[in-house]
């Protein structure tokens, strides 16, 4: 299972608020509510989240055996 907690970590680090997101990368409120649900995203949104956080893609997912 692939989860985004590290998100939220790495968000708060950072000082980086949800309306700051969509403001800044464009993404919509639905795919933050994705987000939190651990659900399927796409690559794209991957992409414009570590390019917004300055970040590694492991500092916003990981995967973890269910």
């Amino acid at each position: 299972m692939i989860t985004f907690d590290k998100l939220w970590v790495t968000m708060k680090e950072k000082g980086v608020s949800t309306y700051m997101l969509r403001e800044k990368c464009g993404i919509d409120s639905k795919t933050v509510r994705r987000l939190r649900a651990n659900e399927n995203i796409e690559t794209k949104t991957i992409e414009k989240l570590c390019a917004a956080l300055d970040c590694d893609i492991s500092d916003i997912m990981e995967y973890r055996k269910e």
